[in-house]
């Protein structure tokens, strides 16, 4: 989370990577725990250059004191690290890790390249379990395939090599053009230089990405789970990125100008607690908040002005408004809320 201001006067504002883009602003890291539910429990505070093996050291530290049955942390790629990946294994900790699908890695030699039948799970998800080396040294992945993504992104892939073949028969010997295709994020991939510097499409580069249409790799050390408890927990990571989604933006988490320690925290904690009214009231209603809130909106507080002063009063609460007021047990307010 960034921050407005420049200087670095509090003793967690500092710079280090951005994931906004904003690198030369100073920043802190936070950290979020939360249910099943997308419930927040508990909020970190973290200096803006703290690397995410000390977040991951300091968050299961601090949940070790909470006596949970049962905690298992969910990460995506970009956690995934082999230090990482040994703090969460300490202890008896256990994690379930997306695993980044990068060229000549062991999970592109070792567990995609494996044949097999996947299983179906729910909705639009199928598995596939598989175990790369042997004894202590085990390492459990489970292969994920969403048949409708992968629909989609073959064919997305079509429209680009489309796009891609008008592009090189544009190029007309322009070195310069056939540079920023070749850079390109959403060409080069695709591409494949000869020797006398021509561009050509890339056809096994192209066959490589199809075989990988709709499929995403996690890894986990727990046994006591099923690949279809694996898949569908991980999936549950959707919800964390809801609520940061919902706090960035809904709730204005950023930008922030505030100078000392204790108001940045205050700021993080407010927030949290605005996630945690919405989420709470989401699960008894049985609704978005957005719907909740624009429900909500229909009643009005009018200010009626007579010569011997104003009186404000309310609106009556239409059914649905009466229904939600009752959902969240809360008394609806009063038809004339104050005379002056």
């Amino acid at each position: 989370m960034y921050f407005e201001i420049d200087e670095e006067e509090a003793e967690n504002k500092r710079r280090g990577y951005s994931k906004d883009g904003k690198g030369e602003n100073p920043q802190i890291v936070v950290g979020m725990a939360v249910t099943r539910d997308g419930i927040p429990v508990k909020t970190w505070v973290f200096p803006g250059n703290t690397a995410d093996v000390s977040t991951i050291e300091r968050v299961k530290k601090d949940l070790r004191g909470w006596k949970l049955n049962r905690c298992i942390f969910v990460a995506d790629a970009g956690m995934s690290s082999g230090d990482n990946l040994k703090i969460l294994s300490g202890g008896g900790g256990r994690y379930i890790t997306a695993m980044s699908c990068v060229r000549g890695s062991e999970v592109v030699k070792e567990v995609l390249s494996r044949k097999g039948r996947y299983s179906p799970v729910a909705g639009n998800l199928e598995v596939k379990e598989v175990h790369v080396g042997t004894g202590e040294n085990s390492r459990r992945y489970v292969i994920c395939r969403n048949p409708l993504e992968a629909i989609r992104q073959s064919e997305h892939r079509e429209k680009v090599l489309e796009e891609l073949e008008a592009e090189l028969s544009n190029l007309n010997g322009h070195p310069k053009r056939a540079c920023r295709l070749f850079a390109s994020g959403r060409y080069g991939k695709y591409l494949r230089k000869l020797k006398n510097g021509e561009l050509r499409i890339d056809r096994a580069a192209v066959k490589n990405h199809a075989k990988r249409d709709g499929l995403w790799v996690i890894r986990s050390n727990d046994d006591s789970l099923t690949s279809a408890d694996l898949a569908l927990a991980y999936k549950q990571l959707m919800r964390v990125e809801e609520a940061w989604r919902t706090m960035k933006s809904g709730l204005n988490l950023r930008p922030v100008y505030h100078r000392t320690p204790e108001r940045i925290r205050a700021h993080v904690y407010l927030c949290t607690l605005g996630l945690l009214i919405e989420r709470v009231a989401e699960k008894a209603v049985g609704d978005t908040w957005r719907n909740i809130r624009n429900t909500l909106r229909r009643q009005k507080i009018g200010q009626l002005l007579t010569p011997n002063g104003r009186i404000f009063q309310s609106s009556n609460p239409d059914s649905e408004c009466r229904n939600l007021y009752n959902s969240l047990e809360i008394e609806p307010p009063r038809q004339v809320i104050s005379v002056e």
